[in-house]
């Protein structure tokens, strides 16, 4: 087995200490020379740095421009994706947001996200922003949320707003993100279950059918919720990395020192012990961010 540096698709990184984030355990977001280290024992070489401009998921904005100017300081540590909320520009359905897009991809974002707006799916809203990010042609990373108090774009049990988004624009490539989304990797999860992390046995669900229906859905590994999408059931887990091999991509989404990521020794582990193969580990950890990210291996 050979072991690869790993692309991290999902990480928030501040310029500077800011106030803290009020939630869990009261840290700040990381700086780059925080990640910096933690990225060294897990055995990373690069993340996508992804700027928070919508309020409902931040005590504190982070500009597309800061995370620019991060990863053009840090190129060794960082890329960097761009942000829109589908309220910009007028809150309105008719927003060229083709104008921001083009703009910051000259600059060198390499997507779009994480969009966290407290959103339906299928508002039109939304729809327009995700119509002008295929006429880009430029991937769109999301977090699906709750109505209530929550942030992310709403949804309900089995995902029939995204398969109508997905099935609106297949052009448009989709990176799956959050508790609501993971937790419906099994047919078993409950509203409430949706919420947190299920345990137990994988009986494959909403996300493996819509993956399996449409190509241009792929998934954001990063998080509990990704993790423990692929760690509840080993079994499960292990076929689940192989058949989508092409379409998954290793993240953190570490928010703090303290946050505990196994999934990257899990995956080493995984591909030395023969449970998945050498091609898979390599595309889910490196091959297919590198892809995405349009830089050579």
């Amino acid at each position: 087995m050979k072991k690869v540096k790993k692309i991290d698709i999902h990480i928030h990184i501040t310029p500077k200490k800011r106030i803290p984030r009020f939630m869990g355990d009261n840290e700040d977001i990381l700086t780059v020379t925080q990640i910096r280290s933690i990225y060294d024992e897990l055995g990373i070489e690069l993340g996508v740095d992804l700027p928070c401009v919508t309020p409902e998921a931040q005590y504190y904005l982070k500009t597309n421009e800061e995370s620019y100017e991060l990863a053009q300081t840090f190129p060794e540590t960082l890329d960097w994706f761009c942000n829109l909320d589908p309220r910009m520009g007028g809150n309105s359905t008719e927003t060229d947001f083709s104008k921001f897009i083009n703009y910051y991809k000259e600059m060198g974002a390499k997507g779009v996200g994480e969009i966290m707006s407290n959103m339906y799916f299928d508002d039109p809203r939304t729809l327009n922003l995700f119509k002008h990010c295929e006429a880009c042609k430029m991937p769109v990373l999301f977090h699906i949320g709750g109505p209530v108090g929550d942030y992310g774009l709403i949804d309900d049990l089995g995902l029939p707003r995204l398969e109508k988004v997905l099935q609106m624009f297949p052009n448009l490539q989709f990176l799956g993100h959050s508790q609501k989304f993971w937790a419906e990797i099994s047919s078993d999860v409950t509203e409430e279950g949706r919420y947190g992390f299920p345990t137990g046995k994988v009986t494959p669900g909403r996300v493996v059918e819509l993956m399996r229906k449409y190509p241009n859905l792929c998934g954001d590994l990063s998080a509990g919720s990704g993790g423990n999408a692929v760690m509840r059931d080993p079994e499960f887990g292990y076929a689940f990395l192989e058949e989508f091999q092409d379409r998954l991509y290793f993240g953190t989404d570490i928010c703090s020192v303290k946050n505990e990521r196994p999934l990257s020794f899990w995956l080493d582990k995984a591909c030395e012990d023969g449970n998945i193969s050498q091609i898979a580990y390599e595309k889910i950890c490196r091959e297919n961010a590198y892809a995405l990210l349009h830089r050579k291996l």
